[in-house]
């Protein structure tokens, strides 16, 4: 089990943070989704910090078991309204594949901090 939470962890950790960077670049295709759902261009920033947060609290999850969980339970979160506000504009799951994915790999690994 330990391996698993260490693999879906840095998995999880790794997505959020690049996620944030390429939110924090400006990449062309971020931004046209960020516009697609309402996401006005200052709040982005705010969004990336939260995902540094997030994929970083991960890693401190490694050596204190709250703090993973909470941590991990809020990218849940994060990524649950990121795909709320996907489903609110009906986009097609080629448009918010990527948050899915990150919302599973946050599901996962949120279960594992809580069996550990």
């Amino acid at each position: 089990m330990t391996i698993a939470l260490n693999i879906f962890g840095a998995l999880l950790a790794f997505a959020a943070i690049g996620s944030a960077i390429s939110k924090l670049k400006k990449v062309p295709d971020v931004m046209t989704a960020m516009a697609k759902v309402g996401v006005k261009p200052n709040q982005i920033p705010v969004l990336a910090y939260l995902e540094i947060a997030g994929g970083l609290g991960i890693i401190a999850g490694i050596w204190s078991k709250t703090l993973g969980i909470v941590s991990s339970a809020c990218l849940v979160l994060y990524f649950a309204g990121a795909l709320l506000k996907h489903f609110s504009k009906k986009h097609k799951v080629v448009d918010f594949g990527a948050a899915l994915g990150i919302f599973i790999i946050a599901c996962i690994t949120t279960a594992l901090q809580l069996q550990r």
